[in-house]
């Protein structure tokens, strides 16, 4: 996607209001510096009223006023709540739970991605629409759907199961092969007839965990192919306008990494508690996966809520300087675009308490104070552009991995991915190193080093380039339940770690799961001691030297934590969860060896990214404490909002400064 500059703006909903507030819009918008709206995300009612009457009058209006006022469109499919006539006339496009309950519209994204009503329904309307915009001046983007998936990720309704057993035939050839996959000698669940094959619904005791892995793929396939359709039929009307759909972080339901290479550019929906005094973690892990998912390329903030949302218990409200903060924040981690939900609060619906770039109480109101100065700082940044986030380190991320962590049955079935993940990139957030998130099977060698969070789930090609990986030259770090299954969710035999276990220099012959009231002391080589708790591993050493011990237990005086020289490169393991303190003191040993550092210090609760071109980098300070601080830069630079040249920033709390520096830092 060509970005001619910073894109700022947010979803515009006309349809709620009549012509006489468009034209207050547009002008409220070129005084904000607004330049790109997401339009008609929910106006399928709208746009066609009853079956095969589309009504553009009011879209033709709406475009031709923003054009006018220099604001360019993201255009969306409007997919995303079905009008209700189509439900009249074809009830059976609703989804259906697993208890095999029909979920109802008066709400949005009630549709089965299976149903051939829905599709039939969703191209013609599509295509009517991509028809009469085509050579539109002002549109920009697509936008597929909405946040697809979200609220309903599966249905078992029979048109779904059917095609779940289509999916499978062509993913399996052979019911032989099925049957070798999942297992299903146990508990006398062998298949002779691929009639007998059905979803993983309701059973008396734990489903097959094969089976319903399969079942979590084939889900988030539906879903990219519910893009994929569209996309197809927008190309070939309007070849020349790139197309996006919204994603949501760190959404468990659909493989983004799929879902992006289908994308001409990648967007997402940002929406972190601003009473979590840690939100600014989450939120920067969530940008570095983003920017990751198309090999650093600039991406878009689609959404994110100026001031407080409407759908936790309590909403808390963004006080001053924290929209600034994040926005700058995707903008450092290099995002091309900042945008919110909405433009205009809605006057009704369940969003209407949902904050607005213009609030309820219109101008007269800091939100709006607040968009203001955004969008004329915005303005002044298109200098950086063509720059990229450069990353020495990569964090192993795998959709399939996290599906089959999470099932049922488990050593520990408390155990969940992303916590562990934010506490393992919360270290390199603090020390302001730059992260990628990276397939394992993908090329590694751009990173000095290499992290990989319970990597439950892996295969031969994994094992293979990690050890190529550190072989080479290169250092990885390795959290304990790593290398135990197979890509079916079978157990890999040989001793775990049996994927990694030659890297790593160790074997593992049983797990310790501690119940909510057990500890455990990892007394360190250097004499230092630190609590760990959840889980132990009882290691025994190949060629890896122990780094640390268990104090206590049967086990006590065994390894903990082991690092181990494998051709040219380091692999550590962390065969236990350690307390924050331990996993500094474990970060500072990693860090030194894979020679990997910031680049430049700051005080505590400072954020720095960069940006660079290999000319010129651009360096973003963050200050999220509520302390003035200064902050002294790698050479003299130029401040682009005030324009100064500048040596050390003097920043005030929540305050932001993006400077210009010479060459690369």
């Amino acid at each position: 996607m060509n970005f001619p500059h910073i894109y700022y703006g947010g979803d515009y909903n006309p349809e709620q209001w009549g012509p006489e507030t468009w034209e207050e819009d547009a002008r409220l918008m070129q005084e904000a510096g607004v330049n790109l709206v997401s339009l008609g995300v929910f106006s399928w009612s709208k746009i066609e009223p009853e079956a095969g009457r589309y009504n553009f009058s009011w879209l033709d209006h709406v475009m031709d006023l923003l054009h006018k006022h220099g604001v360019s469109i993201n255009l969306a499919t409007p997919t995303a709540s079905p009008p209700p006539w189509l439900v009249l006339s074809n009830p059976e496009i609703l989804p259906v739970t697993i208890d095999g309950k029909k979920l109802w519209y008066g709400s949005r994204r009630h549709y089965c991605p299976h149903s051939p009503a829905f599709h039939e329904r969703a191209k013609l309307l599509v295509t009517k629409l991509a028809e009469h915009v085509r050579g539109h001046p002002a549109l920009t983007l697509w936008h597929v759907d909405n946040e697809l998936a979200c609220h309903i990720s599966e249905c078992f309704c029979d048109v779904s199961i059917g095609q779940f057993r289509a999916w499978l035939q062509q993913r399996y050839e052979s019911l032989d092969k099925l049957n070798e996959a999942w297992g299903t000698n146990f508990w006398s669940q062998h298949y002779s007839q691929w009639e007998e094959v059905t979803a993983p619904l309701r059973t008396p005791a734990s489903v097959n965990p094969s089976q319903h892995l399969d079942w979590l793929r084939f889900c988030s396939d539906s879903w990219v192919d519910v893009f994929t359709e569209q996309k197809k039929i927008l190309k070939t009307i309007t070849p020349d306008i790139p197309v996006t759909t919204n994603f949501m972080g760190f959404f468990k339901p659909l493989d983004y990494w799929t879902l992006a290479a289908q994308e001409d550019v990648v967007s997402n929906d940002s929406y972190p508690d601003p009473s979590d005094p840690d939100w600014m973690i989450y939120s920067g892990m969530m940008c570095d996966l983003v920017r990751s998912l198309r090999n650093g390329e600039p991406w878009l903030l689609m959404e994110q809520a100026p001031a407080q949302v409407n759908w936790r218990a309590r909403n808390a409200t963004k006080r001053p300087g924290i929209m600034r903060l994040g926005s700058y924040q995707a903008l450092g981690r290099g995002g091309n675009g900042i945008m919110f939900f909405q433009w205009r609060a809605s006057q009704s619906g369940s969003e209407k308490f949902h904050s607005a770039m213009l609030p309820h109480a219109g101008p007269a109101s800091r939100t709006w104070r607040e968009v203001k100065v955004l969008g004329t700082e915005l303005g002044k940044l298109d200098a950086l552009l063509s720059s990229r986030v450069r990353s020495e380190v990569g964090i192993l991320f795998d959709w399939h991995n996290w599906w089959a962590l999470e099932q049922s049955d488990k050593p520990s079935n408390e155990l969940r991915l992303l916590p562990q993940l934010k506490a393992l990139y919360a270290e390199f957030f603090r020390r302001n190193i730059p992260v990628d998130f990276i397939q394992a099977e993908a090329d590694l060698s751009p990173y000095k080093l290499i992290v990989a969070p319970h990597l439950y789930l892996t295969s031969k090609a994994a094992g293979a380039n990690i050890e190529r990986y550190v072989a080479g030259g290169g250092t990885l770090f390795m959290t304990y339940f790593s290398g135990i299954v197979d890509r079916n969710d079978r157990v890999l035999l040989g001793g775990y770690p049996a994927a990694f276990r030659r890297t790593l220099g160790l074997w593992i012959e049983e797990f310790v799961v501690y119940m909510q009231s057990q500890s455990n002391t990892v007394i360190t080589f250097d004499e230092q001691l630190y609590n760990c708790s959840q889980w132990s591993d009882i290691i025994h050493l190949e060629g890896a030297e122990a780094l640390g011990h268990y104090q206590d237990d049967f086990f006590a005086g065994e390894p903990a934590v082991t690092r181990h020289q494998f051709g040219r490169g380091f692999s550590y393991y962390l065969g236990t969860e350690l307390a924050p303190e331990g996993l500094s003191w474990l970060y500072d040993r990693i860090c030194i060896d894979a020679n990997v550092r910031p680049a430049l210090s700051a005080p505590p609760r400072v954020e720095v990214t960069c940006r660079t071109d290999g000319a010129h980098t651009w360096l973003f300070a963050l200050n999220h404490s509520d302390a003035h601080v200064n902050v002294r830069l790698p050479s003299q630079g130029v401040d682009l909002f005030s324009g100064a040249s500048v040596n050390t920033l003097e920043m005030e709390p929540k305050g932001v400064a993006v400077i210009q520096l010479e060459g690369q830092v």
